[in-house]
């Protein structure tokens, strides 16, 4: 019986499997970041609040610091973490390499925005992740505001998913990166923005930081062609 059901299912274009949570890719991440008692997520390009959320559904109860720039995404943001007195927004900012002023391109999904040109390799394969328009913004360096939000936990993992600016976010996080356990961030196959470092040097850099790469997950893909233009790395400190 149990097989004549699923032939009828896929018939429709679909497939049954009975729901694992362990056994998707968050939840292997959330797997990895309970092995290394992971007690602080610091959200660097935190959009809406959907990775801090994912977190809490997947059980994490440890402290989440979220950083985001744009003015329409944190104010969703603010409102999403009300309720939790373990999930903190920090003031409306980018996350770099200088303490000033930057301007940000808004693309029309928000979660594609960034503050580099965006190739059309992207815009192509992804035609709402095009951009709609700008935004002033403050941005600072993670050596000037994260020293005194990570100073009482033990084991602080760093999420970084800020569109190509990835490289930048690192050089501006020298002095704090040893106290960093753990980083997840998103890395590039190909170039989908203008100046963007992609993902074989990357994880050297990580590497020569005392960074080793213990998991990854894909994460934009194109459906057409079945190529991975982007996947996120998890890092643990050796």
């Amino acid at each position: 019986m149990k097989k004549i059901i699923k032939k009828l299912i896929r018939r429709t274009g679909f497939d049954l499997h009975r729901f694992n949570h362990a056994s998707t890719p968050f939840g292997l991440f959330i797997a990895g970041i309970n092995n290394f008692e992971i007690d602080l997520v610091v959200d660097v390009g935190a959009n809406t609040g959907q990775f801090s959320e994912e977190l809490r559904d997947g059980g994490f109860t440890g402290h989440i610091l979220s950083i985001e720039p744009l003015s329409a995404a944190h104010q969703v943001l603010l409102q999403n973490s009300q309720g939790d007195d373990s999930w903190e927004v920090f003031p409306r900012c980018a996350v770099g390499d200088i303490d000033g002023e930057a301007m940000i391109n808004v693309s029309q999904n928000s979660v594609s925005s960034s503050i580099l040109p965006m190739l059309s390799i992207h815009s192509i394969v992804a035609p709402q992740s095009s951009y709609v328009t700008q935004e002033k913004i403050l941005i600072f360096k993670l050596d000037s505001i994260l020293p005194a939000k990570i100073k009482d936990f033990n084991s602080p993992l760093l999420k970084i998913d800020t569109q190509g600016f990835e490289w930048n976010v690192l050089d501006g996080a020298r002095n704090v990166l040893p106290r960093i356990k753990a980083i997840q961030m998103e890395l590039s196959l190909v170039h989908l923005y203008d100046g963007q470092y992609l993902w074989l040097e990357c994880i050297e850099r990580l590497k020569n930081l005392g960074f080793s790469l213990w998991s990854i997950q894909p994460a934009f893909t194109d459906h057409e062609t079945g190529q991975t233009l982007q996947f996120d790395g998890f890092f643990i400190r050796q």
